[in-house]
């Protein structure tokens, strides 16, 4: 009789190490893999003790340079394995010893608050998957699919159906990585999505919905989430967020973040006059002057403050810091007020005006400030007619950004009132002007209070994050960063933490492999920590914290 083959994951365990280091060992050479040498050499020598023996048919592809004829595509077999873009041992080391089962601290996305406070239940996984979700818009517009199965009447299978069909064509962007994480967390399924495995999915990712723990309190709870903060319209009641702080077995903690960008929409006198109304009746004042407008802010600042708000975001074209004294202010209010179209200046004026008073309320609450700067909004006039915002109709911008960012900062830092602050572009030729903008306004007495933001929306991939972490790291400090957020609308986009994390110590591990840092794991895996989760913990001051643990 034969004796049973040898295989790598054998070899693995007999060595108490990862199969896919087992793997890189025998399938190159120590510097091709950017292994320690020793370690492969271990490897090896112990496979030729147990008598292994490779694939021919892997064997043949590295001799020959040819693929073995016939040879049947398996795309069942998982790739999503536990040392997953860990290219190194150093980087297996950081991530599992360091990494991986830390909590989230979720400061900034889209998450609807009704849904968590009422601990929705979702009947399918288009409901909780595809609703909302306009990067998978976008991906199965680009593959061709109507728009009636995308947000259209089509039924909720039809449109996971056409999601499965477009997967495998994402191939190489973040949607493919991000999806095949996000059905093995938290649905363990190692299943590759596409047409064929469609009804398989559909019917285990439906069955697991149907228990408690797949709620979307219950799905926050799995992905390790201690706190949550939406992104709130200053007149909005925070009434879900006051029911969830009155329940006290609500983990994680949901906390709201001012976002008043309709409060700079001056440009469009009328929607922003109704919006005015509406914050009128919210801070129950009048708003017949700009002191009102600001005094009407200054109230919402509180009532959020109330509530456990500790951050502003704002999405901005770019910064706006024009000299506009607050007369000049008053009459630019009230020609819009009256419905007057503003010239562009004077729109740029007013925002400079505005902005500048808001910051100085987000010092008074020792607030962060967060600012999304470069995005082009709703280029395509046809998606925006019918759907409105934020159905896919966005670009990179290729705003001016560091002139007019610099004199925003300066002001703020001039007059004493420079809140905490995290700077995002959308655009990467601004990397390293964002980054070293930071250092020229930092207080030397917050750490890493001016912050150069995770990698954002169209960055929001391997490369972008490494080209974020290497000009922080180059012209800044990664030790003081708060490290990555999710910016979803998506109860299932928490991976994109763990994504991050993968990609933080894969980054560090290549320094070590490679001699540029110190095979020094707790004083690097120290950093790790508090990159992932320690650093935006003490950061933000969140109320309450200590009684959430």
């Amino acid at each position: 009789m034969n004796s049973p083959r040898i295989t790598q994951k054998a070899i693995a365990r007999q060595l108490g190490i990862s199969p896919s280091l087992v793997s890189r060992a025998l399938s190159g050479t120590a510097a091709a893999i950017g292994a320690d040498p020793l370690t492969v050499q271990k490897i090896r020598a112990t496979a030729r003790e147990l008598g292994y023996v490779p694939n021919p048919a892997a064997r043949q592809l590295r001799v020959s340079g040819q693929p073995p004829q016939k040879r049947a595509a398996d795309t069942s077999a998982p790739f999503i394995t536990d040392d997953f873009l860990l290219e190194s041992p150093a980087a297996c080391a950081l991530y599992h010893g360091y990494a991986s089962q830390l909590p989230i601290i979720d400061y900034h996305n889209h998450l609807p608050p009704q849904e968590i406070a009422e601990n929705r239940s979702f009947e399918n996984l288009t409901q909780v998957w595809l609703a909302g979700d306009h990067y998978k818009w976008r991906a199965m517009r680009t593959h061709g699919v109507p728009e009636d199965c995308i947000t259209g009447t089509a039924s909720d299978r039809e449109k996971f159906q056409h999601w499965a069909a477009t997967v495998p064509r994402t191939l190489r962007n973040p949607l493919f990585h991000w999806t095949c994480l996000e059905l093995k967390r938290p649905f363990g399924l190692d299943l590759f999505l596409h047409e064929g495995t469609a009804e398989q999915v559909w019917n285990a990712g439906n069955a697991q919905l149907a228990q408690p723990e797949f709620s979307a309190r219950g799905l926050l709870v799995q992905a390790r989430v201690e706190v949550v903060c939406t992104t709130d319209d200053p007149t909005d009641d925070l009434r879900w967020h006051i029911a969830a702080a009155e329940d006290d077995s609500l983990i994680p903690q949901l906390l709201p973040a001012f976002r008043p960008d309709a409060a700079l929409g001056i440009h469009e006198p009328a929607t922003w006059n109704a919006w005015l109304d509406r914050l009128a009746d919210a801070a129950d004042l009048p708003i017949t002057d700009w002191s009102n407008l600001i005094d009407a802010l200054r109230r919402r600042c509180d009532f959020f403050h109330q509530h456990g708000c500790r951050l502003a975001d704002h999405g901005l074209e770019q910064a706006y810091a024009d000299d506009c004294p607050p007369e000049t202010a008053d009459r630019l209010f009230q020609r819009a007020r009256r419905g007057e179209i503003l010239f562009p200046a004077d729109v740029r004026a007013f925002r400079s005006a505005l902005l500048f008073e808001l910051g100085g309320l987000y010092a008074e609450q020792n607030w962060t400030q967060q600012f999304h700067l470069g995005a082009l909004r709703n280029v395509n006039t046809r998606l925006m007619n019918r759907f409105g915002r934020d159905c896919g109709g966005d670009v990179i911008g290729d705003f001016e950004q560091a002139a007019p960012l610099a004199r925003m900062l300066d002001r703020w830092d001039r007059s004493g009132k420079l809140a905490r602050t995290i700077l995002y572009n959308l655009n990467p030729r601004d990397n390293e002007v964002i980054a070293a903008m930071t250092g020229a306004f930092q207080d030397g007495e917050t750490r890493g209070k001016i912050q150069y933001g995770s990698a954002w929306w169209f960055l929001d991939q391997i490369d972008g994050m490494e080209r974020q972490l290497e000009a922080l790291s180059n012209l800044g400090q990664l030790s003081c960063f708060v490290g990555m957020l999710t910016d979803s609308r998506s109860f299932l986009s928490f991976s994109r933490h763990d994504y991050f994390r993968r990609i933080l110590c894969n980054l560090l591990g290549r320094d070590i492999e490679r001699g540029r840092l110190p095979r020094d794991y707790d004083w690097i895996g120290g950093m790790v920590r508090d990159i992932s989760y320690h650093n935006a913990r003490r950061y933000f001051q969140f109320p309450d914290q200590d009684r959430r643990q």
